[in-house]
């Protein structure tokens, strides 16, 4: 054709070397020149350097298991993150601390510091469907919900009006038909939030004072029709009874569904717990060792004595066959414990606290059930875990602690509430502990309940807790750790990519979500967060005006995020592919990038 230039014909292996040193938009402009170029640009030996040059992967993390080219991997990560906001949604008028879907995508929910819950038709355009304002319950505000599994009901947590040291709370269960309010529940402390353990039944807890530092959380199984007045007895049922020491308190709460590790998926194997720097590795107590003695840890002073460390928990001893021999050796530890401490044998003289946390511990020796034995038995593939935030050092949340929920517990029917008030041990023992070294200030499980992503804030290495009262200072920067719940250990590295700024004593709560592929997290630099599950790779900062409190994947279109924030709004976000095609019968200037590739015949 007269007036064309052709293009200059030079080997493959030539161009090859030459597209090494392009971008991905330039190589994507070579491809559309003539057929061989369009060839050469397509080779995977190329668009594996293009990922790994541009999204700054290490080098030994493998291909995604599920992708079928380096060059659709690419696609995936640049075309499918939801990062295009979309929709700015403003009803709330103050701010909106958390957001959950409900399982079949349709619905979402939003709790706010105005003291109400929304409800909101999660469609092309979104829509408000209800609004129910918690303020004549004697709510302060709303603070989280979650839909039940069959998406019937909707469990509504929120915070009691009252001084600001109350920790008092309820739950509110609304009907999703008829919106009208089935139930309410007292819920303390009010950051337990509560949980939905199957269609009707939802856990909530309560604490008892037991001492200054020392208290037991009573976890409670709860019928969600039960009426407005949660006075009926016949149908609470007791869970568990757990000791806490050190003001620590056991809060949010959370139901590992064991059977769903069957379908995982993603499978986070190929990459090992660091020992760097820049991630502190979880700390995993085994709660099922038969030891009978227990070893004071002990330091020596600088005027040459030894003093008892009160940082460090003493795990409890199996009682074993021989109940009540280590009944009596319990019995008889306390005496002389007493017996020393009154003829001054204890030296240095202990605080107050510190002989609180001793005498507790005696005083629950023999009153305390073992752990659960094979607790990560595979047999048995209806097996749940009730998941929770505690500790043992300090108040701050600085431990995840898991039980597991026997058959006979999952339902409110039979033996009720006050039924084991007679039994001598009536504290539960934890089956499992996973120290995190640090203030947790966020949970959440990916899809198929096989790992649990933990925000926390790190505590200086090596640091000495001798006031439960005072924790140790926390980082501004966020880790995000991963726990794989079949084996019970941290995987992969710690993620560190968001930051806060309160003190700890004024820790924010964020919440994150995890999909198939990806998980997101709040932060208080005003940004939501998005990494690949795979790639430990942060992808995408969503910006708002004020702090990011919580975010929520739709459980069936991980390309649609929202956002909720401080700023008082809730921001929808989908990705720059979804938006294309919602805006396709628009005419377009030019052809995508990607589509050169995608409608290229075999």
């Amino acid at each position: 054709m007269e007036g064309r230039v052709a293009p200059l014909l030079l080997p493959d292996s030539v161009l090859f070397e030459i597209f090494l040193y392009l971008d991905y938009m330039d190589l994507l402009s070579a491809g559309r020149t003539c057929r061989q170029w369009c060839a050469v640009a397509q080779d995977e030996v190329l668009w594996k350097e293009q990922f790994y040059r541009y999204f700054r992967v290490a080098r030994d993390v493998p291909r995604h298991p599920a992708a079928v080219s380096w060059y659709s991997e690419f696609q995936r990560l640049y075309d499918a993150i939801p990062c295009v906001e979309v929709e700015t949604l403003k009803d709330h008028c103050d701010q909106v601390l958390h957001l959950s879907f409900s399982h079949n995508g349709y619905l979402f929910a939003s709790c706010s510091k105005d003291c109400t819950v929304k409800i909101w038709n999660n469609d092309l355009k979104i829509s408000l469907l209800h609004s129910a304002s918690m303020k004549k319950y004697n709510w302060s505000y709303t603070q989280f919900s979650q839909f039940n599994a069959d998406d019937s009901l909707l469990l509504v947590s929120g915070v009691f009006v009252g001084p600001r040291t109350s920790s008092s709370g309820e739950i509110a269960v609304i009907s999703l038909e008829d919106f009208t309010l089935l139930s309410r529940v007292r819920n303390k402390p009010y950051d337990v939030f509560g949980c939905w353990l199957n269609e009707t039944n939802l856990i909530s807890g309560n604490l008892h004072r037991i001492g200054y530092l020392t208290s037991c959380s009573v976890l409670w199984l709860n019928n969600a029709f039960q009426g407005i007045e949660s006075e009926n007895t016949n149908v609470v049922k007791r869970l568990f009874k757990i000791q806490n020491l050190n003001a620590s308190t056991i809060r949010t709460v959370m139901v590992v569904d064991c059977s769903r590790y069957a379908t995982p998926d993603l499978l986070l194997d190929h990459g090992e717990p660091s020992g760097d720097g820049n991630a502190t590795s979880c700390k995993v107590i085994d709660l099922s060792g038969d030891s009978e003695e227990e070893e004071d840890e002990e330091e020596e002073t600088e005027d040459g004595r030894q003093r008892q460390l009160p940082h460090r928990r003493k795990m409890e001893p199996d009682p074993g066959p021989e109940g009540a021999e280590s009944e009596a050796a319990a019995d008889d530890e306390l005496n002389h414990f007493l017996s020393d401490l009154v003829q001054g044998r204890i030296r240095p003289v202990m605080t107050e606290m510190e002989m609180e946390t001793k005498v507790a511990q005696l005083l629950a020796r023999n009153k305390t059930k073992p752990p659960e034995p094979n607790l990560l038995s595979t047999e048995g593939g209806t097996k749940k875990y009730l998941i929770f935030t505690t500790g043992c050092l300090t108040y701050s949340p600085h431990q995840i602690g898991i039980k597991q929920i026997l058959p006979h517990q999952m339902t409110t029917a039979g033996p009720v509430l006050g039924e084991e008030r007679q039994s001598e041990r009536f504290f539960d023992s934890l089956d499992h502990v996973i120290d995190i070294h640090g203030h947790i200030i966020g949970m959440g499980l990916s899809p198929d309940h096989r790992y649990l992503y933990v925000n926390s804030r790190s505590w200086p290495p090596g640091c000495i807790i001798s006031d439960p009262l005072q924790p140790p200072p926390i980082a501004e920067e966020i880790d995000l750790h991963v726990v794989d719940l079949k084996t019970m250990k941290e995987v992969k590295r710690a993620l560190r990519a968001h930051r806060a700024y309160t003190p700890g004593e004024e820790s924010l709560f964020i919440f994150l979500d995890v999909s198939k592929d990806f998980v997101a997290s709040g932060a208080e630099d005003r940004h939501g967060y998005i990494w690949d599950r795979h790639y430990d790779i942060c992808l995408a900062k969503l910006r708002h005006n004020d702090v990011v409190n919580s975010v929520a994947f739709s459980p069936v279109e991980q390309e649609l995020l929202l956002t909720a924030s401080a700023d008082g709004t809730v921001r929808v976000w989908r990705s720059p592919r979804t938006v294309r095609i919602f805006q396709a019968e628009k005419p377009r200037p030019h052809r995508p990038l990607f589509s050169w590739a995608t409608n290229q015949r075999p």
